[in-house]
């Protein structure tokens, strides 16, 4: 029985999809064992109903909603503002209590092998308006899942968020590598055009940007985290 913590480096890197795909490795791999893997999330914030990240770890698990997701018990939290769970819960008035959250996954951890945890944003967001979610892992004392990706800036952030969790002893079990975060990213580019530029020019320097980012990290990983392990997130815009 374990947990793994997933989290990212930043907002919308990626977190949903890995936890999705990585469940769903855990299941072609378990075979005839429904119960190797179940996800979970932290905290849901911006949607009503069952948190819509689960939504799409079992479609990507193939799955339809199983009664810990109708029950509540893989997501106790979930907040219709979009911002973060302290905000969240302090603008509609409801605390959260991770105790619950605590006793969500021990609860799953009777029933399935492996618990996907995913978190909400980056390492720092706060839960509540006096922990952050990087405490509750170092508290929990859960390995985590790293979800990084080749846009400008992954390099810098990739190395605080571990720099973050060695300071709090935190095990780097996975360095996941999201391709899709890369030079074919639907969201605007950070660095607009130059007049001198075109966008054939950009989407080269985009891909250049993403394989060295893609190399240093490995060579990084392989260097200092000689246990961890690399995962690349296959494109699913392209799938």
């Amino acid at each position: 029985m374990s947990v793994l913590f997933v989290t990212g480096i930043d907002t919308d890197i990626g977190k949903t999809y890995a936890t999705g795909y990585l469940a769903q490795m855990l299941l072609k791999n378990a075979l005839d064992n429904p119960n190797a893997v179940i996800t979970q999330k932290l905290v849901q914030t911006g949607c009503t109903g069952i948190a819509e990240d689960l939504l799409t770890h079992r479609e990507m698990m193939g799955l339809p909603l199983q009664d810990v997701d109708n029950n509540q018990i893989t997501c106790p939290f979930v907040f219709d503002v979009p911002a973060s769970p302290h905000l969240a819960s302090r603008l509609e008035n409801r605390v959260i209590d991770v105790e619950i959250i605590t006793k969500s996954t021990q609860t799953l951890l009777q029933t399935y092998d492996t618990v996907l945890l995913e978190g909400a944003g980056g390492l720092m967001v706060p839960i509540t308006e006096n922990l952050l979610i990087i405490d509750y892992i170092a508290a929990q004392s859960y390995p985590v899942i790293l979800v990084t990706s080749g846009r400008l800036g992954s390099i810098n952030h990739t190395l605080l968020s571990l720099d973050a969790l060695k300071q709090r002893n935190i095990p780097l079990h996975t360095l996941v590598y999201n391709h899709w975060q890369g030079s074919d990213s639907d969201t605007e580019n950070d660095h607009p055009l130059c007049d001198n530029q075109t966008d054939g020019n950009q989407a080269s320097v985009d891909n250049q940007i993403a394989n060295d980012t893609r190399l240093f990290l490995q060579q990084h990983i392989a260097n200092h985290y000689p246990r961890a392990k690399w995962l690349d997130l296959p494109n699913f815009k392209a799938l």
